[in-house]
């Protein structure tokens, strides 16, 4: 198990006080535990924490755990998460339900203590190592950050939480400037160098929580910035700009400047339940192509409005 200061988390509900305290002193000595008392308690919970496996107590009031059950796997955010059911009343027909909609296990009451920490650890464990391969299946091998399909993913999250809490998210599209020549003249190494070091330029600019870069393709990059709107995204993006002027590395070869540079182009939105990703990245790279017919080395959104040197 992880150590005290990043213990894995299970969440236990259970409108039952007395259920959820045998759990919590049970569990508690190996895991961080996480209770909610309802369906939509434990929904909102495991959106937000995003805990290492759910102990889901079936028969609730407002929503059994079939139906939280459903809601989970059908949240992108929570999809993953392994869930145990937990029951006094546990036909064949019951396990083959629960298995059928994603359950992992099923633990029944009244409860063999012994069996349920040995069932919550071996889910716990599943998880943290799927988890780690799903990390190795998400970066990218040259840059080290996110890459193109971790994008997709979490975009999709972020847009799905900008549409439920009515805020506006943002993307920047950043491409490096006069790459090819960089590449047909320093050769492809130093190319592949130059990229892993714009990376890690940007990285260093994804302050905010929820802020998040990752390699769009080739020599460009995309940020995602939520609840952030067009003049801040716009900011954001020219401090991204400045950041890797800083690295100050030689491009002799450039139309631009003497070092290495990047165009950007930000697109902004209040998404609604009608609207599409691909139109946003669409107009992001829109305003890209904007800012390199404008001379290269500046930002620009679809205001007009252009920050450069």
């Amino acid at each position: 198990m992880g150590s005290q200061l990043n213990r894995p988390t299970v969440l236990i509900v259970d409108d039952e006080s007395i259920n959820k305290d045998m759990l919590i002193h049970t569990l508690q000595d190996e895991f961080d535990i996480l209770t909610a008392s309802s369906g939509a308690e434990a929904l909102e919970l495991a959106e937000h924490e995003l805990p290492d496996t759910i102990l889901l107590d079936i028969l609730m009031p407002d929503m059994n755990g079939y139906e939280v059950c459903h809601e989970l796997r059908t949240n992108p955010a929570t999809k993953d998460i392994p869930i145990i059911f937990s029951t006094s009343k546990c036909s064949p027909d019951d396990e083959v339900r629960g298995l059928n909609m994603g359950a992992a296990d099923y633990v029944t009451k009244p409860y063999n203590m012994a069996l349920v920490k040995a069932r919550v650890r071996n889910q716990v464990l599943l998880k943290l190592k799927t988890d780690l391969l799903e990390q190795m299946v998400n970066i990218d091998g040259l840059t080290k950050i996110p890459n193109r399909r971790y994008f997709d993913d979490t975009f999709e999250q972020e847009w799905r939480r900008a549409i439920r809490n009515q805020y506006p998210i943002s993307i920047g599209m950043f491409d490096i400037d006069s790459f090819k020549p960089y590449n047909d003249n320093y050769g492809h190494v130093a190319g592949d160098d130059c990229l892993a070091r714009v990376a890690v330029a940007l990285s260093s600019q994804a302050r905010r929580a929820g802020d998040f870069v990752a390699r769009y393709g080739g020599e460009e990059f995309v940020f995602v910035w939520p609840n952030c709107p067009e003049k801040k995204a716009l900011d954001l993006a020219d401090r991204v700009r400045k950041a890797v002027m800083k690295i100050a590395l030689p491009h002799e070869y450039s139309s631009v400047d003497s070092i290495v540079t990047v165009s950007g182009g930000v697109a902004s939105i209040y998404p609604q339940k009608d609207s599409k990703r691909i139109d946003l990245l669409q107009e992001a790279d829109k305003n890209l192509y904007r800012s390199k017919k404008a001379g290269k080395n500046r930002v620009s959104n679809s205001n007009g409005e252009i920050l450069a040197e």
